[in-house]
């Protein structure tokens, strides 16, 4: 070999060798005090910010990222609230909607309160079982391990899209990008469902009420037809008639609250027992 080219060569290996050496060096000569604060402060600075807005980000865990996309599912639903089902065991959240909580309550037009959360779920659960069943295509998991997907009815009218337009939920912007807001559009157009009065977004119910935070438990499409609503006052049983209800105030409690309420506003708009109110 050439003795130039060799000792060329052995001159690049000492300039690459005493690179690294100094680098290392480098590294070596800053604190590891300074290092691990440098660390912990960034760390606790993404923490923060995530807490801060733990409502608005998806989950980033690994199944998200790299876990298998579940299959479709399909079949009859138990509702849980106006935004969430239960399908063969799994918790289903509806892409891109926010109903109300099955605890919230709303004012209607005359400014009366009624229980908007339970309003919700009980719109969803006619829907729905005016055609079954129901099939949910996966888009992501939430925080509270619910499969969050794109779900019609058998024949084929999306679910969501029914609810904010008939005024049963809201178009989440933050998550659907605007998807819905030409069907909120319409129902506030038309005052039906929560537009019919006054109401509070149901993230920012949930933000005033962090008690009611965590999603229900409980199906409420089953308990809707099996409630019996109390009062200090007012009881959902016996099933009372207009001639029977003394005064406006209970009437509309009952319309509010009963199973049965409704029947007592025959022409639907919101006052129930005419002649008393």
């Amino acid at each position: 070999m050439d003795k130039s080219r060799h000792d060329n060569r052995s001159g690049q290996w000492r300039k690459r060798t005493g690179a690294r050496r100094s680098r290392a060096l480098r590294w070596a000569s800053v604190p590891q005090r300074l290092i691990f604060v440098t660390v912990a402060a960034g760390g606790a600075l993404i923490a923060q910010t995530a807490m801060q807005h733990s409502d608005s980000i998806p989950d980033l865990n690994l199944s998200n990222l790299i876990g298998p996309r579940p299959a479709p599912i399909t079949g009859v639903a138990s509702i849980i609230d106006g935004d969430t089902i239960e399908v063969h065991g799994q918790r289903i959240r509806f892409n891109g909607i926010d109903a109300p909580e099955s605890r919230q309550y709303c004012d209607d037009a005359k400014g009366f309160e009624y229980p908007c959360g339970r309003r919700s779920a009980e719109a969803l659960d006619g829907f729905l079982a005016a055609s079954r069943p129901v099939q949910c295509t996966f888009v992501t998991w939430d925080r509270y391990r619910r499969f969050v997907g794109d779900c019609r009815r058998a024949d084929g009218t999306s679910v969501a899209a029914w609810m904010v337009e008939h005024g049963q939920a809201l178009d989440w912007p933050i998550y659907s990008h605007g998807a819905y807001a030409g069907e909120q559009a319409k129902a506030e157009a038309a005052k039906v469902g929560l537009w019919v009065g006054t109401f509070q977004a149901p993230w920012e119910w949930r933000a005033s009420h962090a008690d009611g935070a965590a999603p229900s438990s409980q199906p409420l499409g089953i308990v809707s037809r099996k409630l019996v609503a109390q009062s200090g006052v007012y009881s959902c049983e016996p099933r009372r008639y207009c001639s029977q209800i003394s005064s406006c105030d209970e009437a509309q409690w009952y319309l509010h609250n009963c199973s049965w309420g409704r029947k007592l506003d025959r022409d639907g708009d919101g006052m129930a027992c005419e002649t008393l109110c």
